[in-house]
């Protein structure tokens, strides 16, 4: 039986302070290559299924002007011994998805982003087929930098029941690093739970609602930082990787000084795995 894993990638969010005319996840990370498409690349070399990438419709036309509908699975993008490579290739899926319109302004954080893309590639894959329900959810972060194919040589942790969590110099995304993690559905449902405790001061029982918040304090939840929401994690009894480097890219500042450090040295994929494609509509042959 195989094991399916849902790559999301979480671009709605708290702005950062790059203030420029485009979203904070296409700064440029090297020549021609942008940061949300190393998160791509990195979802495609952990061995998911489908990617899912979270983002308001005001700024998903240019991003998927960039990535299109799809991404080569490097593992079987060149079969160098194969008469016909293409027959052997595998092809992932890469889906948008806007924040829900009752979120927008209340709990619309980059945190939130992760919850509500897993939830809802939960609930599309399964209404398709429960053999289409991922089994595990990995998130790439566009704000970290990191070698995306670092990930490939672990797809055996990833696809595991034991969680899997990047980390560098001991610090993982429970210490609100940009770094991969992996969490099944039972573990969305106890964050979820979270959220309504910490933004609304209530538990799902409609008992509790005399403990409610005050109304100032009911949203604070779209300006919780990563380790509010992921804090709580169990990094205990899970596969840790450590990383060999590292960067925060979610400020100038540390944008700048990963340029400065390691950004010439960052190649664009190539065309064979990372290239804009779409697939052929029902009924309409382009060939």
């Amino acid at each position: 039986m195989s094991f399916s894993i849902a790559g999301i990638i979480p671009v709605a969010g708290q702005k950062l302070d790059f203030n420029m005319p485009w979203h904070d996840a296409l700064m440029a990370i090297g020549q021609d290559y942008l940061a949300v498409e190393r998160s791509v690349v990195e979802c495609a070399n952990a061995g998911c299924s489908s990617i899912w990438i979270v983002c308001n419709d005001d700024m998903q036309p240019l991003i998927r002007y960039r990535l299109g509908e799809m991404v080569q699975d490097p593992v079987w993008v060149v079969r160098q011994y194969e008469y016909n490579k293409k027959d052997f290739q595998r092809p992932i899926q890469i889906h948008y998805v806007p924040i829900s319109a009752r979120d927008v302004n209340k709990r619309d954080c980059l945190s939130w982003s992760v919850l509500y893309g897993a939830k809802t590639a939960h609930k599309i894959c399964g209404g398709l087929s429960k053999a289409l329900v991922p089994d595990k959810f990995y998130v790439s972060w566009p704000y970290g930098y990191y070698a995306p194919t670092f990930v490939r040589k672990h797809r055996g942790h990833i696809s595991s029941k034991r969680n899997f969590f990047l980390s560098f110099n001991g610090k993982t995304v429970v210490d609100g690093e940009y770094l991969g993690f992996t969490f099944d559905y039972d573990t969305l449902n106890e964050l979820k739970d979270q959220v309504v405790v910490k933004s609304t001061g209530l538990w799902r029982d409609p008992s509790t609602r005399k403990d409610r918040l005050p109304i100032d304090e009911r949203f604070s939840y779209k300006n919780f930082k990563v380790e509010d929401v992921f804090g709580d994690l169990s990094v205990e009894n899970n596969d840790k990787i450590e990383l060999h480097n590292y960067w925060r890219i979610d400020s100038w500042e540390s944008y700048c000084e990963y340029i400065s450090e390691y950004g010439s040295k960052a190649k664009r994929p190539s065309e064979f795995i990372l290239k804009y494609k779409e697939w052929n509509g029902i009924g309409v042959d382009y060939e």
